[in-house]
C-alpha cells in the first residue's frame, strides 16, 4: 500500500522511490544489516527484532533500506509509513497519531529533530505506543543514537533500544558491482570500463553516482547510443 493512501495527511512531495528494493541494493559490508531487514519474517510480522536503528555518511543507502523495507511489507498486503524528517519537520507532530496500529513505521533523519521539543516528545511518546502495540520500527541517521544532539534523553534512551547498525559505504570494487547492479536493473549491460570510469571522474557518493547512470541511460535511449566512455565524457562535460 503506498504511504499515500494511508489515513496520514502527508505533504504531497512524501512518497516512496519506486527504484528503492532489496533486490537493486548491493550490500558490500551491510550482509548481516540488509538480510536482517531483507527476511520474510520482518514482512509478515513474525517474531523479529521490533526495533532497528541505522545509521551512516550521505549517500551509503540509509534512506534505500527504510524505503525497501515499506516496499516489503506494502507487497505483501501490510500497510507500512516512510516519514523523512527533512521535509516533515516543520509540520506538527500530530501526523504520528494513529500510526502504531501499522505494520512498519520508518522515520528517516531523526536527527533533524535535536532541540525542537515537540517533535521531541512526540517521538517518546510514538516509541511508547510501538512498543506497546508490537509494531516494527525502523530508524535512520546520520549518527548514532547519543551523538544527535537530541535534548530529551529519555528519546535518546530509547533510539538505543534495539539493534544499531552503522551502515558501512562502498569500496571502489563494491561501488563498480553497485553500479552495475543498478544498470541491470535499468535494462542495459554497464561494462567495467565504463563503470570504472565513471567512479574516477564522478563523485563518491552512490546517491550522486546513481544519477549520473539514469542520466546516462536516458541519454544514450535519446541517442540510441551505447554507453562507451567517449559516450560517457560527451553527456558529462569530462
Amino acid at each position: 500500500m503506498s504511504i499515500m493512501s494511508l489515513p496520514v495527511q502527508l505533504p504531497l512531495g512524501v512518497q516512496l522511490r519506486d527504484d528503492a528494493t532489496f533486490a537493486n541494493f548491493f550490500s558490500g559490508q551491510n550482509d548481516t544489516l540488509v538480510n536482517l531487514l531483507n527476511m520474510d519474517r520482518v514482512a509478515a510480522g513474525i517474531e523479529s527484532e521490533q526495533f532497528i536503528f541505522v545509521y551512516g555518511n550521505s549517500g551509503v543507502g540509509c534512506s534505500h533500506l527504510l524505503q525497501a523495507a515499506c516496499h516489503q511489507v506494502d507487497s505483501r498486503g501490510g500497510r507500512s509509513i516512510y516519514l523523512p524528517m527533512k521535509e516533515l519537520i516543520h509540520y506538527s507532530p500530530k501526523m504520528l497519531e494513529g500510526i502504531e496500529h501499522l505494520q512498519l513505521v520508518c522515520l528517516d533523519d531523526i536527527g533533524e529533530v535535536a532541540g525542537v521539543d515537540e517533535w521531541e516528545e512526540a517521538l517518546f511518546d510514538l516509541f511508547n505506543r510501538l512498543r506497546d502495540s508490537q509494531t516494527r520500527f525502523l530508524v535512520a541517521a546520520g549518527n548514532p543514537p547519543k551523538s544527535l544532539g537530541i535534548q530529551l534523553q529519555d528519546l535518546v534512551s530509547r533510539l538505543s533500544w534495539g539493534l544499531v547498525f552503522q551502515v558501512h559505504p562502498l569500496n571502489d570494487h563494491d561501488k563498480l558491482s553497485a553500479l552495475k547492479l543498478r544498470a541491470r536493473f535499468r535494462g542495459f549491460d554497464l561494462s567495467d570500463d565504463v563503470a570504472r570510469f565513471i567512479i574516477h571522474r564522478g563523485s563518491r557518493d552512490m546517491g550522486q553516482l546513481f544519477g549520473m547512470l539514469q542520466k546516462l541511460d536516458s541519454a544514450s535511449l535519446r541517442a540510441k547510443r551505447k554507453l562507451t566512455i567517449p559516450f560517457v565524457k560527451e553527456v558529462m562535460g569530462w
